[in-house]
């Protein structure tokens, strides 16, 4: 097959990849191509072929043209958005086309206004069988100009004789690389293999890539310091192994010192002065303990590779799913446990995975073997698409694959029981670990993570303090070592000297004596020591979250997560299911306040019966209220079951993600609807979360129609940094006393001031004890904790005097960055036990 030529579909200006601005694209996650801006709107064939795929919005075509070349045409950034609107597909999926003949116009005006670049990827989506020899860039373009020169390559497989002994190549190699390899060193390791006969391959934890698809080597997920395994196979194995396993170990320029440094995210940890031998990392679960480093050691289950025929792993794979569902199913307890529980479900139904792992054992493949490549696969997948929610049910995933697996084996169990007083070291953990811990591990230091992952929420319901995103650092901790876990400062004090070590016994003293305290007042008003009152309320997921938020000392909540009703089920519960949940959680507040939060739904927590679209950044896409407006049937049930709890009025409705004032008055208007017609005859309170830094600059003209805001400081954090929280990649940076978010809190509360209206958090910062005192000076009065850290929060407030917690919070909103701030906060907390 001679070269290959793609001629330019569109007239414009003709660019390189790295200028688009999209990393999905710029680091050729998608494959290989160039980039044209369009001076015109309508898109071409840049070849013959067939239509493979058309986008349900028009902004994308992808065709099978001469020798089997694939390629996608992706009209501007974040087109998927318009829905369609500006876009006039002309040939539909399955039709052959002409070089040259029109497939898509579009509204070159209008999609240009609405979207942030029209500029329009053309990538060869099987670089794997092409080379691009040349490529024009650099100039205007005509439609029908020669763009893209392509070479086949041949496939290796072809050539490779029948393996035996002398011609399979294996060596180990440590990455040494300080990003792993990603897109850059995948696209290097693909052209070294190319110029080999043999067939190559990476292997990791038992999952394996070739080397000739670097898409397929960045599902592997390789970090730095991962020892893999470079394996070949054919005429030239022994030579395309050593290549491979030079180029590695070389480095690619992307070792400590080298020509790439790690991004600012990564090493803002390192700038801050650590004390000696302290170890920084970021609070994931609030806390102070100190105990004896032991590291979590699980080793991997073994699976054989090959399998007892299709059927017969077929028939093992159904059964063990199946006794998974029920386990999952009949398991009870807290919030944070069931949400895990249900993604496990969720994982477990879905046919992306099962499917992924049919395809193994229609292979010859073992169960086993099938389940770990599929949970694998799709666990590097969602890390690999850059949202944070992607990357914390990464976890859940790999988590399901070992429970399958025990099944499978007949392993039991994980042991995870330890000595007394240990602070467990790992490099990650996944959710089914924290829940079976014992009352002897007093805390947890990860070494990645991110800090509002389901390890993280899972640790904070326990109570065990917990620092994620330590780095490498943490692997020079020896088992046995003594430690000081200072979650809340974000330290990790390694063999302390013994002053230090006593100092740090002494304040575990003072702390266990004064959690004691706080417990037996627990009941005791939450009033400053001026006098001025405070409501301390928890969040709640569930009727067993308000049990134990009553044991311990809970005014109300502030916040009531209504997911758990919706999610996992084919269809929304009715009226009556609703009602009848949030009446027993009513009740058992007795008469205190409770505060609903209308479904927050979609994104990372999508509905089988709320189909839909793929959306590329669900954290900005449709959820929250937009959903609920979407739907207003869903709207209305949910109203209705909040307006039936008696009695009328302890039940208020918090409306979540709001970003404007239109979205607070048509929820607004339906429940003054519904009251008319359920004959209620007084104003019901309807509030919102202020979690979009919109919804904080606004706060004045929320105030105005909302009964009182509350501010829900995860998401408000991670919208103002542009950080995706739990994220371990930016973790370091997902910091709420920014001062940024401080000053977004401090709008808030002035706008709420204006309409004398209260203002609430109910997000983690409420948890945080050295936030607590900067929230009351901006003017907080409502605090919505974890159930177990209310006794706490209690006792916290009558120690703080309000005047001066104003004076304090003055003085963080002029630090300018959140480490001065925490440090402010630190010299504020010491001067509280003087």
């Amino acid at each position: 097959m001679g070269s290959i030529i793609l001629t330019s579909p569109l007239h414009g200006w003709a660019t390189v990849m790295d200028d688009v601005p999209d990393a999905v694209f710029s680091a050729r996650m998608l494959g290989d191509g160039i980039a044209i801006e369009p001076l015109a709107g309508l898109l071409h064939a840049p070849c013959d072929g067939e239509v493979l795929t058309l986008h349900s919005s028009g902004h994308a075509v992808t065709l099978r043209g001469d020798g089997g070349v694939e390629v996608l045409m992706h009209l501007g950034i974040d087109t998927v958005a318009l829905d369609g609107q500006g876009f006039d597909p002309l040939v539909a999926v399955g039709d052959m086309v002409m070089r040259g003949q029109p497939l898509i116009r579009f509204d070159l005006d209008a999609v240009a206004q609405a979207v942030p670049s029209l500029i329009t990827p053309v990538i060869i989506t099987n670089a794997d069988r092409f080379r691009i020899q040349r490529r024009v860039t650099g100039q205007i373009v005509g439609v029908g100009e020669g763009i893209l020169y392509l070479e086949p390559v041949e496939a290796a497989i072809a050539l490779v004789p029948e393996i035996n002994g002398d011609k399979r190549a294996m060596a180990t190699v440590t990455v040494p690389m300080v990003h792993g390899i990603h897109a850059r060193p995948a696209a290097r390791i693909g052209e070294t293999a190319r110029t080999f006969v043999a067939a190559s391959w990476l292997v990791k934890d038992g999952c394996e890539a070739s080397t000739r698809s670097p898409i397929s080597l960045l599902q592997l997920g390789i970090r730095l310091n991962d020892r893999i395994d470079v394996v070949a196979t054919g005429e030239d194995a022994t030579d395309a192994v050593a290549a491979i396993r030079a180029l590695i170990e070389g480095g690619m320029n992307e070792v400590e010192g080298g020509e790439v440094s790690p991004s600012p995210s990564l090493i803002e940890p390192q700038r801050r002065m650590l004390p000696d031998g302290a170890m920084g990392g970021t609070l994931a679960a609030p806390g102070y303990c100190i105990g004896t480093a032991r590291w979590l050691h699980v080793a991997d289950i073994d699976v054989p590779v090959d399998g007892a025929g299709v059927e017969a792993e077929r028939a093992r794979l159904t059964a063990a799913i199946d006794t998974a569902r029920q386990a999952l199913a009949q398991s009870d307890g807290p919030a944070a446990d069931a949400a895990i529980r249900r993604a496990h479900l969720a994982f477990l139904d879905d046919p992306a995975l099962q499917q992924g792992a049919a395809a193994h054992i229609d292979m010859g493949r073992d169960a086993g073997h099938a389940w770990r490549h599929a949970c694998r696969d799709m666990a590097a997948s969602m890390r690999a698409m850059g949202d944070a929610r992607f990357a914390e049910r990464a976890d859940d995933l790999l988590d399901l694959e070992r429970r399958l697996l025990q099944l499978l084996t007949g392993s039991p169990a994980d042991s995870l029981s330890f000595p007394p007083d240990t602070v467990l070291l790992a490099d990650e953990m996944v959710p089914s670990q924290v829940m079976a811990l014992d009352a002897h591990v007093v805390g947890i230091a990860l070494a990645r993570g991110g800090p509002t992952s389901h390890v993280a929420i899972l640790a904070a319901s326990k109570g065990i303090p917990m620092l994620v995103a330590i780095g490498d650092p943490l692997s020079a901790v020896a088992d046995g070592t003594r430690l000081i876990l200072d979650a809340d400062d974000g330290l990790l004090h390694a063999d302390p000297l013994p002053p230090i070590w006593a100092d740090a016994k002494e304040k575990v003293a003072r702390r266990a004596q004064a959690r004691s305290a706080a417990v037996a007042n627990a009941t005791q008003s939450c009033v400053s020591r001026d006098g001025v009152r405070i409501e301390a309320f928890a969040n709640l997921g569930s009727l067993a979250d308000a049990e134990i938020a009553m044991a311990h000392g809970a005014e109300g909540s502030g916040l009531l997560r209504t997911e758990f009703l919706f999610l996992d089920r084919d269809a929304a519960p009715d009226v009556q299911e609703q009602a009848t949940l949030y009446g027993q959680i009513a009740a058992k507040l007795d008469g205190r306040p409770l505060i609903i939060r209308l479904l927050d739904i979609g994104g990372d927590k999508p509905a089988s019966y709320l189909p839909m679209a793929a959306e590329e950044n669900p954290a900005l896409g449709l959820r929250g209220i937009r959903v609920s407006l979407a739907r207003p049937d869903i709207l209305d049930q949910q109203l209705r079951a909040i307006l039936s709890v008696v009695p009328y009025g302890q039940c208020r409705i918090m409306v979540p993600m709001v970003a404007s004032v239109d979205e607070l008055l048509a929820v607004r208007q339906r429940v003054d609807i519904l009251c008319r017609e359920m004959a209620i005859g007084h104003r019901i309170e309807v509030g919102v979360m202020v979690e979009t830094p919109a919804a904080a600059v606004t706060a004045a003209m929320l105030a105005r129609h909302a009964d009182f805001l509350s501010i829900g400081t995860n998401d408000l954090t991670q919208y103002a940094l542009a950080m995706d929280r739990g994220n371990p990649a930016v973790a370091a940076g997902v910091d709420g006393l920014h001062p940024a978010v401080l000053g977004l809190i401090a709008l808030t509360a002035a706008g709420a001031r204006g309409h004398k209206r209260w203002v609430g958090v109910c997000g983690g910062l409420a948890s945080d004890r050295l936030a607590i005192p900067l929230l009351l000076g901006l003017g907080v009065t409502e605090l919505s904790a974890a159930p177990h850290f209310v006794p706490d929060l209690k006792a916290l407030v009558r120690r703080l005097s309000i005047a001066e917690c104003r004076l304090h919070a003055e003085a963080a909103l002029q630090l300018e960055s959140p480490a001065q701030v925490r440090a402010l906060a630190r010299r504020f907390e010491e001067g509280l036990s003087q």
